[in-house]
């Protein structure tokens, strides 16, 4: 198959530069295909190859199915018409008619006597092409974002205006970035150390490129927090060089525990707790510590063997409270 480039548009208009000239003219349908992108592709930009099959009107007897130069291919039994009427008796004094698909012709309108009929395209009028297309994918081009490839669709004899190959972008999900619009979201995990006195990591990009993501010294980073990194998110569709933001979701992972020198260091550096909103005689409080829900043990019922009511004074689950009675 020979390899050609045809001019495209990305618009949702189907009627061409000419659509004043082709109105009233009979048209093909538009062919739609869809084509997976994967994110560096509409990052960067990529022209992709897409075969497809095609009708196209035979050259060996110009469209009209017969061998013989200028004989008339028009259906004897349906008159060019490509329906008949049929009539039904149903019984006595009814009858039914009905039209059907004539089946010399199977709708066509014309029909070859077998002696006579094209040996490329055995009377058919078409034969199927196989056609590659060049589908030249810009910069921030988006998913279901459409390209046309005008008249590119299947030909026929009785169509004097092809339809267009309609090539729709499936962007493909990504293993690293999530596309946020004219932005890219990335998730990042980082230890409490990190998030209290700093960190550095690197980031491969979409177009190979390492960024060293840095935080800002003396900046302690919550759980939760989103950070951006200007003009290296996605780029503007025909406006490549206005790009979005690089945006990264911080997710802190807490130690399971500290040593009590730790903890009297850590004390040290960091602020003293507000004071109590509550006064209160300390000998008469009762002390209670918390436990991990899944560690302290099953409701009441099930530690006095079933035979007593489950307590409702924790109906929010999650940790509890032991109280130490003095």
């Amino acid at each position: 198959p020979v390899v050609q480039t045809y001019p495209m548009k990305s618009t949702q208009s189907t009627w061409g530069m000419f659509g004043q000239q082709e109105r009233g003219e009979r048209r093909g349908k538009d062919v739609g295909h869809a084509l997976p992108v994967s994110l560096e592709d509409v990052y960067n930009g990529k022209t992709k190859k897409l075969s497809l099959n095609k009708q196209v009107i035979c050259s060996k007897c110009s469209g009209s199915g017969s061998k013989k130069a200028g004989k008339s291919s028009v259906c004897g039994d349906c008159r060019g018409q490509g329906i008949k009427i049929v009539i039904r008796q149903l019984g006595p004094g009814m009858v039914q008619q009905m039209q059907t698909v004539c089946p010399n012709c199977k709708g066509e309108g014309t029909a070859v006597d077998p002696k006579d009929r094209c040996a490329t395209c055995s009377g058919n009028r078409v034969v199927q092409e196989k056609k590659i297309l060049e589908v030249h994918v810009d910069k921030g081009m988006k998913h279901g974002e459409k390209i046309h490839f005008n008249r590119e669709g299947d030909q026929h004899p009785d169509i004097k205006i092809p339809g267009d190959v309609i090539i729709v972008l499936q962007e493909k999900k990504h293993d690293f970035f999530e596309r946020k619009g004219q932005d890219l979201l990335m998730q990042k995990t980082i230890v409490l150390r990190e998030a209290l006195c700093g960190f550095e990591f690197p980031v491969k990009h979409l177009d190979g490129r390492i960024l060293l993501v840095k935080s800002t010294p003396g900046e302690i980073v919550k759980p939760g927090s989103v950070k951006a990194i200007p003009n290296e998110g996605m780029p503007k569709h025909r406006n490549p060089f206005d790009k979005g933001l690089l945006l990264i979701h911080f997710n802190v992972e807490m130690p399971e525990g500290l040593s009590a020198a730790a903890l009297e260091a850590v004390g040290k550096v960091l602020p003293a707790p507000t004071r109590m909103e509550m006064d209160f005689d300390a000998s008469q409080a009762e002390e209670c510590y918390l436990h991990n829900h899944q560690d302290s043990g099953h409701s009441n019922s099930h530690r006095h063997g079933g035979d007593e009511e489950e307590d409702d004074d924790d109906p929010h689950g999650g940790q509890r409270a032991q109280c130490v009675h003095q």
